[in-house]
């Protein structure tokens, strides 16, 4: 095998010429091969592991905007305990692990998703909002959901064929791992945490209507499609009409797809009661449904407004009649990828995400709306191009005999549900309708500008738009929180995301400076400054040199080596930093993620004590390392503005719960025109956020407009007359003023367009950030003057 690079990966993707690499621009090539889309997997890069003091800086560095002086040399200290300590050994056993592994990474992020205990629906899944369909024929819900189901078939067989040209980056392929994962795959919970279940041979899917379960096959063992858009469409017409048979209340008790957004413990015992029972088909209709290729859910509902919709890809509408659910929220399994689409034909979708990313889905929505369109060009001119490589072969045309064995007519999976069932129904059900009534949604399509307006004035679209949430969020509480965001890392083997902390010195003295008194010649400055340093930070993260998967891998071995020692009575770990033989823990390309043999602390607890000595000796072994003792650790982890950038022109909305209960979860597009937000919390002033967000784009404009007009106007000494210019043709009476007086006039002029917010230039928030200022040079100066006073105590001698 030749050696793992990026160069070696190019050029194995490059072996395949323009034909196998863009069939879209060759779609008349009748000599395809397969192979192309995990053609360069063998050759990519392996994720590399930071250096552990290059780490340590960039960890702090996040931290220091976020704290004050004090609390920033705390950090400081806990950091250099942890370079002269544990650090450098557990940095040498993450080597040695990392031998044996695809990534170093992979399973400990396995096993934060697959370990979660909590529903995931609102908490893990995400959605996509798809744009209408652009032929109005099929904007209605039967016609676009056939129409969709062809289209993901399509996919499914490129990738099993292997046909689906790789993602590329400036030319480097890119990981194709999660799409082998994507469907045919189900989160199973158990006893000791969730696995990932995958038929890779499946052919059949499971659709949802009104909470009753339908399925039947759609393709054949060599993965070709066995039904046209038409006999698709009867189908789903066929389950639409038999769902309606049963009454809207009647179908809420049996809706068993509520079960799956219980907590991952209980609906583990849930599954065992659904096959208890000696002659209940129960257990095949579990099957069924956890090996089908994706769940298409058919809603029967019509949000009218865009929260609406989007809260309905997410997590479903609660609505309440006669004492029972008959929202969307019982029409989902949230355990398996999922297509929806409401009564209007609007559509979206909605996946787990243990095993996927959003761009891998991303690239599957992208196809799924492209395909549509070149589809229904066809049907004008049979000479329009194909997405695909090669087609299936015509279903109406082929002999009957050839599908197999098959089954497409709908069958409806009928559960035997017992009183347990019934009981568990009821009260799952109640706590997801608590869990939707916590969470609300807010959406901007922000049309004023896009990515045009943003980099022809010479800013990065994402760190532009990252700016914002910052500027809104300090406008409405004056301080700066935790921020994340992902960057994918697909460059490498098995490549998932690293985090990008937004928040910078840069970010914060231009969030001060705009909400401040100043001209906005050094506002823009700032935000350019700022905006070079988010750059140049997201280019780092994007070669996998961040600090957070690096540190939570550290901290996994540090508790996977507790855990060892507490189970084994041993000294340490195996060199593979497992506490069970490497053997049983590798995760292969083709097996499930096995479960983290971690024990929770109740279960540390109950292993045997050892002597008094021997325990002081244990205690001393496995304190808890400095960095992660520190209130630090806790500060970053604590995500307040979790924020993620995904999507193109097929998508209208992309979004995400909040990950914590004081925080906004913000998934936004940015397109050519136009920006798309969706901001999703826990009742903290949605709507005021992200009306503030939008009233940030029309005034940053507008300065970024003023300053380009007067040129080098804001340069000390120049002119301010083509300023009093501009103000003058909107009307304004221009009265003269000197010094610091005309500054601070002029300035809040600009601030009219803020939405309420301008009021804070009178001096409210200006004084805030003042006193902030001087608080900070106190606490600093109390850190020199206090650190070396008094002895400290050692609380092991008491």
């Amino acid at each position: 095998m030749a050696e793992r690079s990026m160069q070696n990966a190019k050029d194995a993707t490059h072996a395949f010429g323009t034909k196998q690499q863009e069939p879209l621009a060759n779609s008349k090539d009748n000599n395809s091969k397969p192979g192309i889309t995990f053609a360069a997997q063998d050759n990519l890069p392996k994720l590399p592991i930071p250096d552990l003091e290059a780490t340590m800086k960039r960890y702090l560095a996040s931290l220091d905007p976020l704290q004050t002086a004090r609390e920033h040399a705390d950090s400081e200290r806990a950091v250099n305990e942890f370079l002269q300590s544990t650090g450098p050994d557990l940095q040498a056993k993450l080597k040695a692990y990392s031998q044996g592994q695809g990534s170093y990474i992979e399973q400990f992020w396995y096993d934060s998703y697959l370990n979660y205990d909590n529903p995931v629906v609102l908490n893990l899944n995400p959605f996509f909002l798809l744009e209408d369909d652009p032929t109005p024929a099929r904007n209605n819900q039967v016609t676009r959901a056939a129409s969709l189901v062809i289209s993901a078939l399509s996919f499914v067989r490129a990738v099993r064929k292997e046909e689906l040209p790789p993602d590329t980056l400036r030319g480097q392929p890119l990981c194709m791992y999660q799409y082998s994962r994507l469907f045919g795959t189900a989160r199973i919970p158990t006893e000791n945490g969730c696995q990932i279940g995958q038929d890779p041979g499946s052919k059949h899917v499971v659709v949802l209507c009104r909470g009753q379960f339908y399925w039947f096959d759609v393709l054949d063992d060599n993965s070709d499609l066995i039904m046209t858009e038409r006999d698709v469409s009867v189908n789903l017409q066929v389950i639409v009409n038999d769902a309606e048979q049963t009454p809207i209340y009647e179908a809420a008790k049996g809706a068993l797809g509520v079960l799956s957004t219980e907590n991952r413990k209980i609906w583990s015992s849930l599954r065992d009661v659904l096959g208890k029972d000696e002659g209940s088909n129960n257990s095949d209709c579990l099957n069924i449904v956890d090996s089908a290729l994706f769940i298409l859910c058919l809603d029967y509902t019509e949000p009218i407004n865009t929260p609406q919709l989007c809260e309905n890809m997410l997590c479903g509408t609660s609505e309440i009649q006669k004492g029972v659910q008959v929202g969307t929220c019982t029409n989902r399994w949230y355990d398996k990828l999922q297509i929806i689409v409401c009564k209007n034909g609007s559509a979206g979708i909605n996946f787990e995400h243990t095993g996927v990313d959003g761009h891998t889905v991303l690239r599957f929505a992208s196809d799924l709306y492209t395909d549509t369109i070149l589809r229904f060009a066809r049907t004008i001119n049979g000479q329009a191009p194909s997405l695909w490589a090669s087609s299936s072969p015509d279903p109406s045309k082929r002999d009957p005999k050839s599908f197999g064995d098959v089954n497409t007519t709908p069958h409806k999976l009928e559960w035997d549900m017992g009183p347990e069932l019934t009981t568990a129904l009821r009260f799952a059900e109640t706590r997801l309708a608590d869990l939707i009534q916590q969470n609300e949604f807010q959406t901007l399509e922000f049309a004023a500008y896009g990515k045009t307006f943003m980099t022809s004035s010479g800013f990065s679209p994402d760190a532009f738009v990252q700016m914002a949430f910052q500027a809104a969020y300090y406008g409405l509480y004056g301080r700066m929180e935790s921020t994340y965001e992902p960057a994918a890392t697909k460059i490498y083997y098995h490549g998932r995301t690293e985090a990008i902390r937004p928040v910078t010195h840069e970010s914060t003295d231009f969030v001060r400076c705009f909400w401040g008194g100043n001209p906005p010649a050094k506002k823009v400055e700032l935000l350019k400054k700022a905006c070079e340093k988010h750059t140049a930070i997201t280019k780092e993260c994007a070669k996998a040199q961040g600090h957070d998967r690096h540190l939570y891998a550290l901290s996994c071995l540090w508790q996977r080596q507790v855990d060892a020692d507490n189970e084994n009575g041993s000294d340490g770990v195996s060199t593979n930093g497992y506490s069970s033989p490497t053997s049983e823990r590798e995760v292969t390309t083709t097996d499930s993620p096995k479960r983290s043999s971690m024990l929770s602390s109740d279960e540390s607890s109950n292993s045997r004590s050892p002597a008094p000595r021997q325990q002081q000796q244990h205690q001393q072994q496995h304190a808890l390392p400095a960095i992660f003792a520190d209130a630090g650790w806790d500060r970053i982890n604590n995500t307040i503005l979790s924020t993620s950038n995904c999507g193109n022109p097929s998508l209208r909305h992309f979004g995400f719960g909040p990950t914590s209960g004081e925080g906004f979860g913000i998934g936004y597009i940015i397109k050519d025109g136009s920006v798309s937000i969706c901001a999703a919390s826990k009742h903290r002033q949605t709507k005021r956020f992200v009306d503030g967000i939008e009233s940030y784009f029309l005034e940053i404009r507008k300065l970024i407009r003023m300053v380009q007009r007067r040129g080098t106007g804001g340069e000390k000494g120049s002119s301010r007359a083509r300023e009093a210019e501009g103000m003058n043709r909107r009307g304004r009476v221009i009265e003269a003023q000197e010094g610091a007086k005309a500054d601070e006039e002029s300035q809040g002029a600009s601030d009219d367009e803020l939405g309420g917010y301008g009021f804070f230039d009178a001096g409210m928030l200006l004084q805030a950030l003042k006193a902030k200022e001087a608080h900070d040079e106190r606490q600093s100066e109390k850190v020199v003057q206090r650190r070396e006073v008094g002895k400290k105590l050692r609380l092991m001698e008491y």
